[in-house]
């Protein structure tokens, strides 16, 4: 089978496709077929050395949708020819660049006949992390005002889809070329992130509605380094900020006296620590198959341009998510 690989750290150029063994499952594993492999961030930092792989040389790729075409031994409730799809693999076990991966069945759920598989394929980290930051971290409920920072990202074009689906009041930023993108999928207000008086936009937006705390009471960021004070200057009394990232790791306040005074709540977490992923996969393909959630994919690539998914993936404006497509 082909499979890209990196046999050492570096650039996007030291990807490359080799022709591999296909894999053989594990008692707990399948095979899936890989009909689409999201292109993510977190990718490139196994393959430049920020995160260390187990093993070199690597396959690359967190998030995949195929079909099962092996069933280990152990495993029950998948059958060959299922659809699926899910996220997780790719720095324990090789990953999705590849036309075959084995995966254990904790990182995949079946995936409904009505949901795209290359969407499907581009869902799996920004959907679950989007899904735990608003859902089990946030508690977002309905009527709250919910901030999301970068509407227009794989994360925050999710987020805003599944904060509008909870009921409430849905704020973003983004470029303004986005700006209608993101009101179809659900945001009521989006904010150009340049704007000079956007602390003042953000309140503005969050007081004008019925019953508003005079302030944000959920905001999803993925720049904690940028915006931690923005975020406690904006939030209500009570707010919940979840942390998703951020490109300075030295993150702090200049100054905590507000997020004191309004007894605000910061949560730092990552995908790879949801206790059980499963949960919000299942209830993700429900709401893609329903049609409350899309996957807005911005471009498809061949196995040969993985380098080049890569590198758009950290230099390039898109909407939404790149996909491999094996």
């Amino acid at each position: 089978m082909r499979a890209v690989r990196f046999h050492d750290h570096g650039g996007p150029d030291v990807l490359q496709v080799d022709e591999v063994e296909r894999p053989e499952p594990a008692d707990d594993e399948v095979l899936v077929e890989v009909h689409a492999a999201g292109v993510n961030p977190v990718d490139t930092y196994f393959r430049e050395g920020s995160y260390e792989p187990f093993t070199l040389p690597m396959t690359p790729g967190i998030d995949f949708a195929g079909e099962v075409v092996v069933v280990g031994e152990g495993v029950e409730g998948f059958e060959d020819g299922d659809r699926v799809y899910g996220t997780g693999i790719g720095r324990s076990h090789q990953g999705s660049y590849a036309e075959y991966a084995t995966v254990p069945t904790e990182y995949l759920v079946a995936l409904p006949d009505g949901v795209d598989a290359t969407e499907a394929g581009a869902a799996g980290v920004v959907a679950a992390t989007a899904w735990r930051a608003l859902v089990d971290h946030a508690g977002l409920e309905p009527g709250e005002t919910c901030l999301v920072h970068g509407g227009s990202g794989g994360v925050g074009h999710v987020a805003v889809q599944i904060a509008a689906a909870a009921g409430a009041h849905v704020v973003t930023t983004a470029s303004p070329g986005y700006r209608d993108r993101l009101t179809d999928l659900g945001a009521d207000v989006v904010l150009d992130y340049s704007e000079e008086n956007l602390a003042d936009a953000v309140c503005e937006a969050a007081s004008d509605r019925p019953g508003a705390t005079g302030g944000v009471d959920v905001i999803l960021d993925h720049r904690l380094d940028d915006y931690l004070q923005f975020d406690a200057e904006v939030a209500a009394t009570g707010a919940r900020v979840v942390g998703i990232g951020e490109n300075d790791p030295q993150v702090g306040f200049e100054h905590d006296g507000v997020a004191r005074s309004k007894d605000v709540s910061y949560q730092f977490m990552s995908m790879f620590n949801t206790p059980d992923l499963g949960v919000a996969l299942r209830r993700l393909a429900y709401l893609m198959d329903e049609g409350e959630l899309t996957v807005d994919v911005a471009r498809e690539y061949d196995l040969d341009e993985a380098g080049e998914a890569q590198r758009a993936v950290l230099e390039d404006s898109f909407f939404g998510k790149l996909v491999l497509s094996p």
